[in-house]
């Protein structure tokens, strides 16, 4: 009787593994290409997440770019500061990076948090990146800060 119940049972719960499953295909150092239902370590290349099962409702955001945002997420401390603010706003928009935009001359609390990350600065532009934080715009380094967590260029 009891192995009757789980046969009876065991379809419905095969089908919510299907349903959860993931594969990803990535390139290792060496260029050889690998399978596997485990994320691939941050070094391999041309990383592609497979959603097996139901996609009802999956987001068709990059897996790199939400990888780089769930680890990096970016926020800008921002005003009207002239050229510096809008460029730092440009990149980011031109690289298609979703940010969070602060206004430290407008919000008390953005003010508050920019200086906890500045020592009590309140210069802007200020680029956070996960943990690691940039004190005004320079493109360059900005760019190669965002390149090494992962964002598209």
């Amino acid at each position: 009787m009891r192995i009757k119940y789980i046969l009876f049972l065991l379809p419905f719960f095969l089908v919510e593994v299907i349903n959860a499953a993931e594969m990803y295909r990535w390139v290792d150092d060496n260029g050889k290409v690998h399978y596997t239902d485990t994320p691939p370590p941050l070094t391999a290349k041309r990383v592609q997440k497979k959603e097996l099962g139901n996609q009802a409702g999956k987001s068709q955001i990059p897996y790199g770019l939400r990888q780089a945002i769930k680890n990096f997420p970016v926020i800008l401390y921002n005003s009207e500061c002239g050229d510096p603010c809008s460029h730092a706003t440009e990149l980011l928009v031109n690289r298609g990076i979703p940010f969070s935009n602060k206004k430290p001359e407008k919000n008390p609390k953005d003010a508050e948090a920019l200086k906890k990350i500045t020592n009590g600065e309140l210069a802007v532009p200020v680029l956070v990146i996960g943990k690691d934080i940039l004190k005004g715009f320079e493109k360059n380094s900005w760019n190669n800060a965002l390149d090494l967590a992962g964002y598209p260029k």
